[in-house]
């Protein structure tokens, strides 16, 4: 009786018969017998090395998943899912390139079983082999023969797929084969170390207190002298980097910030570790001790004007975060109301050209005191905007999150929504130095209206928005209307 690896085998020598690779006259069944052989380097699993065999019989011949499922079984038929394209057969495949590469890209992001990324890897090693092969013959004439002939494009697409299963993959030979292909058709893609064996520091955060959340982790107290920030599943290698890059670049410029000195690995993601001695974040400071909330205010606010004192250019690296208020309104309001939507555009662009550095994720949670000093970390938003940007930041974590439901903004602060609406209250007059109640009103109102924004294009990140969602959307969109007739600029 014929094994699994052995029928899997025959049964892609049938289907694929008669086809042959690109630029090679060779049978095309060898490329699935490569990305088995590929595989079996990594694993003994039968099922993903039969799913190498069979991974470009949906989107190549006319077999189909179900056939897959029935003669290999779910886990095969789900793992060859992962690597099928939607091929848009009534588009030229040329104009549906890159729209396919990141709906794939999508899904390898997305997914946590090995087995997936395993067979991405052997798959895409395969596939760079003979393009390196064929680089090495023709040079830049390579890309003529392709549906995409943008070298950059293609780079951006190996690149991606190498950050994405770097953790997971980078101590195996396929990878390190794989970076080396990848460096000679587009020299210093990647460092050179990531060639050779690199074991990544692993640690354990069982125990570990868990003292600040936000939107791509959470921060944990290590021992007394470490914290380590672990990075959501869906950000690379290159993302964790990208963030220290921009920590230490604004500490020169005098911000206030903590530097990461090493990348460990956390289960199945990235961490940033600090050395951060007996500090605490300032929502853990408040949640100890609710009366000092207005102290703390002072301190941030204090903080901001440290930030928003830092001026910077275009040519200094940092982008222009008015960018992120006009991707919010079409993103969010504009699905609901076009017309809104280009009133809403027209208020933002009453905003100067920026040359403030802003931090961009501005909270308690993102704030140390060590020593009696405010240390920043959570670096990856940094950008050049107006100070108003990180009032509204505010509004959204201590306002408007908790107008709703208060709890969430309990449950992320730390303390209570009351303590939280206080903060901002005192933030606001402490930071312009104002008790006139009209003027801080209009500060209210600006930094709600950017709050807003934010949460439509939250809300609409849902692609089926529940009842609830659709009530709130609506209220959203009444205030905003609300606020629209009373602001005519941003500017404060």
């Amino acid at each position: 009786m014929m094994n699994m690896l052995e029928e899997a085998i025959i049964y892609a020598t049938v289907l694929h018969q008669g086809k042959i690779r690109k630029f090679r006259n060779i049978p095309y069944i060898l490329h699935p017998i490569e990305v088995a052989q590929i595989l079996s380097t990594m694993t003994d699993d039968q099922e993903i090395i039969t799913a190498g065999i069979l991974h470009d019989i949906v989107e190549d011949t006319d077999g189909t998943l179900e056939e897959i499922k029935k003669r290999f079984g779910d886990r095969v038929a789900f793992l060859v899912s992962s690597e099928s394209e939607n091929k848009y057969p009534e588009e030229d495949p040329g104009d549906t390139w890159k729209r396919r590469k990141e709906e794939a890209l999508l899904v390898l992001r997305n997914s946590r079983d090995i087995g997936v990324k395993m067979l991405w890897l052997a798959d895409k090693l395969s596939n760079i082999r003979s393009l390196s092969g064929m680089y090495s013959e023709m040079g830049e004439n390579v890309w003529n023969g392709l549906h995409q002939n943008d070298p950059q494009l293609q780079c951006w697409y190996y690149r991606s797929i190498a950050e994405i299963v770097e953790l997971s993959l980078n101590k195996t030979g396929a990878f390190k084969e794989y970076i080396k292909h990848v460096n000679f058709i587009w020299p210093g893609t990647f460092d050179s170390d990531k060639t050779r064996y690199k074991k990544y520091r692993e640690v354990s955060l069982d125990g570990c207190k868990l003292i600040g959340k936000g939107a791509k982790g959470e921060v944990y107290r290590y021992d007394d002298e470490l914290v380590i920030k672990v990075f959501n599943e869906n950000n690379t290698y290159h993302d964790v980097e990208q963030e220290i890059a921009l920590s230490r670049k604004t500490f020169v410029l005098g911000m206030p910030t903590a530097i990461s000195f090493g990348i460990v690995s956390v289960g199945d993601r990235y961490g940033a570790m600090y050395e951060l001695i007996a500090s605490e974040t300032i929502s853990e400071c408040i949640s100890r001790d609710p009366a000092q909330v207005d102290v703390y205010a002072k301190i941030m606010a204090e903080l901001a004007h440290t930030i928003h004192d830092i001026e910077v250019t275009e040519e200094d690296g940092f982008s222009d975060g008015t960018e992120n208020l006009r991707a919010y309104v079409r993103g969010g309001v504009a699905y609901d109301d076009e017309a809104l939507a280009e009133r809403c555009l027209k208020l933002i662009g009453t905003l100067p050209v920026p040359s403030t550095l802003v931090h961009g994720d501005f909270h308690t949670g993102n704030v140390f005191m060590q020593n009696g000093e405010a240390l920043l970390i959570d670096m990856d938003r940094v950008s050049r905007g107006a100070p108003l940007f990180e009032i509204a930041g505010l509004h959204h974590f201590y306002v408007a999150l908790g107008e709703d439901d208060p709890k969430v903004v309990e449950k992320f602060m730390g303390f209570s929504y009351e303590t939280a609406k206080r903060f901002f209250e005192t933030f606001i007059k402490v930071y312009y130095g104002t008790e006139d109640e009209s003027v801080l009103s209009e500060i209210r109102d600006k930094a709600a209206f950017i709050s807003y924004l934010r949460m439509m294009r939250k809300l609409h990140k849902h692609v089926d928005m529940s009842e609830k969602e659709k009530s709130i959307a609506k209220t959203y969109m009444k205030r905003l209307e609300e606020l629209l007739g009373r602001l005519d600029t941003l500017v404060i």
